[in-house]
């Protein structure tokens, strides 16, 4: 039997802390200096990206602002919501297009998306046919200035309507301009939105009757997104027309973000995740906040 005693452990163990003490000074010291192998920031890669909403965090930045901003914060985009300070509508000249849409190339910060509040619900049809024109306007301003696509939404449904006739009339809608986007490079990426509309089953049906490649939806974020049958049920019935994602705060606990992260990479995600959140007296510092939440929610921090 092969019994190691106290006396003898004490014996080893000092003369392995004497050879150590035999060690020239310079080695030690190297070995102290040697620089420790650096743990990566990240255990993989995002295959979402980050960006803003201009509604309301930078209401009241221009173009140069909107991109020094995200770019100290490493957010990756933005999305231009119309009758904000950046000025970016459909007033400008063909010069002040191609300046814009230069600003941006040559930034790290990418014009994603023009956030327009055109909506199609209305029983009124010289207005349904004027909104509807008005946005092809914004979506030609959208492809001079760089952006890929134009955010509309429904705004509710008309009590005077039958709902089926109000959901097939925006759908319709819907398909227009996804064929006028087709030949101009341009998405429509449907908000989830409006008292009524916002039901994802609604928004299906508003889907299937545009039944156009270029119509997509901009994932909202909305506590209906939990009726029904609840969040992962509605996220199935839109998970393969999902453009864009417009996030509120994501600490807010009441709404499952984590879920919805989750779910984006497995449908394997790879566009925009806007913040849409409350402006601030120190806002890159917010949103430094915000992407490290996001990344963390993800398991990449």
């Amino acid at each position: 039997m092969n019994t190691t005693t106290r006396r003898t452990f004490l014996k080893h163990a000092g003369l392995g802390l004497g050879a150590a003490g035999l060690l020239p000074a310079a080695a030690r010291a190297a070995a102290a200096a040697a620089p420790k192998a650096a743990l990566p920031l990240f255990s993989k890669p995002a295959k979402m990206h980050l960006g803003t909403v201009t509604y309301n965090l930078a209401k009241d930045w221009d173009v140069a602002t909107i991109i020094k901003n995200c770019t100290a914060a490493k957010f990756e985009g933005v999305e231009l919501r119309t009758t904000h300070k950046h000025g970016v509508e459909v007033t400008l000249s063909k010069a002040e297009r191609a300046e814009v849409k230069k600003r941006f190339a040559d930034s790290p910060v990418k014009l994603w998306s023009l956030g327009s509040a055109f909506d199609y619900h209305t029983p009124d049809q010289a207005k349904l046919r004027k909104d509807i024109e008005a946005t092809k306007e914004y979506m030609l301003l959208a492809e001079d200035v760089g952006a890929t696509g134009v955010k509309v939404r429904p705004n509710g449904l008309p009590k005077e309507v039958p709902v089926e006739k109000t959901l097939e009339q925006i759908g319709r809608s819907l398909r227009e301009l996804g064929e006028f986007g087709a030949n101009h490079g341009q998405d429509i990426r449907v908000e989830i939105h409006g008292r009524g509309t916002e039901h994802i089953p609604h928004i299906k049906t508003m889907m299937d009757v545009a039944n156009h490649p270029r119509v997509g939806v901009c994932w909202n974020s909305n506590p209906t997104d939990l009726d029904g049958d609840g969040f992962d049920a509605n996220f199935d019935l839109v998970k393969n027309k999902i453009f864009t994602v417009h996030l509120r705060d994501i600490y807010l606990e009441e709404y499952p973000f984590r879920r919805l992260f989750t779910r984006l990479n497995e449908i394997g995600f790879t566009g925009f995740c806007f913040a849409e959140i409350p402006e601030s007296a120190d806002p890159v510092r917010v949103m430094h906040y915000f992407r490290s939440l996001w990344l963390a929610y993800q398991g990449l921090l």
